[in-house]
């Protein structure tokens, strides 16, 4: 297959006469299909000596003494709502810019689900007294100015900029806890990579922020594997948002560093849905890896996948951008999930069982308390497709699915024969 792209980045966004949210078989039909041309020559980083080139000195203050006192008022105070292992590693981010910039407060506060480690002692005491995680993010240091705080509620007070990082299935709690306690001009982001599954349909992350506690939220996605950026390598990340930019390069501002480079992108939706369906196609990638299939076959199921992404995410949303899935959250997010995210590497040990250990089990022994998103994402994305009729035109996500549950061996990631038809129909015709 040959791969066409626009040359002009402006090109590869696109519109849609859709006035609902949503778009039809027979609108999408076309895009399912990828070409791609050997001769793009484009380039997707700006020169890194830019990019990493420290800022001029701020000038000197003018002020006197009670208008810097007045201006502390105006400062952004952050809190972290989440602290696993990229929970650690957003703290840690953003505490080094807070330290360092004169528009937010110095203190980073992150709330922490209390746990007693195996010593006998409270995890927030230990992260408070060795500035460390030692649970979930062990050897690196937060920042001296992140506080852990196990009080929901004490720990988003005063804050006008909260970062949620928590495992997805937890957050419908967490929102409805924290409705009333959130007060005035407050802007949030999500660093969550799933989907609420409701009888109307499927709801992301930030609709679910934003509607039950009144606020506007943006997301962060990216080709970020937690302890490589904890570590300092050079990585990237996305930020989607909606209407503000001004919002958005505030948002930029507090994560930014030397080796973590964010771009904001205005497409809320295609961004969280690059992060949310790669973990599925994650696990289509463990399989292939337990089965020892090769690199050839893993390569095929990815393209299949960003297929599938690209597809389900403008079925559900016609507002996606098909220029999104060029950014961080889209293929490199998805290349990166597929080498070496914990999805694909709780997958490969259940294809190498045969499907005969339960994701369940694996996720216990292997992760050390992170939870698997992935497994519960294409559960999700299947009652979405089963509810819509649309099972047949994701046959990637629809065998992910079945193979997880025991329906289907983790042979059958490759077993499109009786699908095939189908497939083709879905790429070529415009009159499903």
């Amino acid at each position: 297959m040959r791969f066409v792209f626009p040359l002009n980045r402006s090109l590869l966004s696109s519109s849609s006469s859709s006035t609902n949210g949503t778009t039809s078989i027979s609108s999408i039909a076309p895009f399912i299909s990828f070409h791609f041309s050997p001769f793009l020559s484009i380039s997707l980083f700006p020169s890194l000596s830019l990019l990493m080139a420290p800022p001029p000195p701020p000038a000197p203050s003018q002020q006197h003494p009670h208008e810097e006192t007045t201006n502390l008022s105006h400062k952004s105070k952050v809190t972290i709502v989440g602290s696993g292992n990229w929970g650690s590693v957003a703290a840690k981010l953003v505490a080094s810019n807070t330290f360092n910039l004169d528009s937010f407060h110095d203190e980073v506060r992150m709330w922490v689900f209390e746990e007693t480690l195996p010593s006998g002692e409270k995890l927030t005491d230990v992260i408070n007294r060795t500035n460390e995680n030692v649970k979930y993010l062990p050897g690196v240091k937060l920042g001296k100015n992140v506080i852990a705080d196990p009080d929901l509620d004490n720990a988003v007070k005063d804050a006008n900029m909260l970062v949620f990082v928590t495992p997805h299935q937890f957050m419908d709690a967490i929102c409805k806890r924290l409705v009333g306690n959130i007060q005035g001009d407050v802007e949030a982001i999500s660093l969550i990579k799933g989907m609420e599954v409701k009888r109307e349909g499927p709801s992301m992350i930030s609709s679910l922020i934003s509607e039950k506690l009144g606020i506007n939220c943006s997301v962060l996605m990216g080709a970020n594997i937690a302890n490589e950026i904890a570590v300092e390598n050079f990585s990237e990340a996305t930020i989607g948002y909606r209407e503000n930019k001004e919002i958005a390069e505030k948002w930029v501002q507090l994560f930014s560093t030397p080796y973590f480079i964010v771009t904001p992108v205005q497409d809320v939706e295609g961004v969280e849905l690059c992060g949310t369906l790669k973990n599925v196609v994650a696990l289509a990638a463990g399989f292939v890896d337990g089965l020892e299939m090769g690199n050839n076959t893993k390569a095929a199921i990815m393209r299949i996948g960003l297929r599938e992404m690209r597809a389900f995410s403008k079925l559900l949303f016609s507002s996606v951008k098909d220029s999104t899935f060029f950014e961080s959250c889209g293929v490199a997010d998805l290349i990166t999930t597929c080498l070496g995210g914990r999805n694909r590497k709780v997958a490969d040990a259940f294809a190498k069982s045969g499907g005969k250990r339960s994701f369940d089990e694996l996720e216990a022994e292997m992760l050390q308390g992170q939870k698997l998103q992935g497994v519960l994402t294409a559960k999700d994305v299947y009652e979405v497709l089963s509810h819509r009729g649309w099972l047949e035109l994701f046959p990637l996500f629809a065998t992910v699915h079945e193979i997880c549950i025991g329906h289907l061996p983790p042979s059958a990631i490759v077993e499109y024969s009786d699908r095939k038809c189908k497939e083709t129909l879905v790429e070529g015709s415009a009159e499903f």
